[in-house]
């Protein structure tokens, strides 16, 4: 898959240092994959979840929430949100 934006990524690995192994490590995984399908997806990544239309994968062990938008057809991620744990259950990244 293609991975947009890495940025976002490298951000919060600079915020949250000891994230940046994990998030690597996702990356990696992610840009190697060519999944056809959200089953292919949790083959992958096990704890990953469906939100509507949006894919929540948690990284790091419950550390990090990773939410992003998946265009199967045209092979790329679209990285949305990487949140911390309370980050995520407040909310507010469904808003927009």
């Amino acid at each position: 898959m293609r991975v947009i934006s890495r940025s976002i990524l490298r951000a919060f690995a600079e915020k949250h240092r000891e994230t940046e192994t994990a998030l690597d490590g996702w990356y990696r995984v992610a840009r190697r994959v060519e999944w056809a399908n959200f089953a292919e997806v949790r083959a992958t990544f096990p704890a990953t979840d469906k939100v509507g239309e949006l894919y929540v994968f948690n990284v790091g062990g419950n550390r990090v929430r990773l939410i992003a938008a998946i265009h199967f057809n045209a092979r790329k991620l679209y990285v949305r949100h990487v949140l911390t744990h309370q980050e995520y259950d407040r909310g507010h990244w469904k808003n927009g």
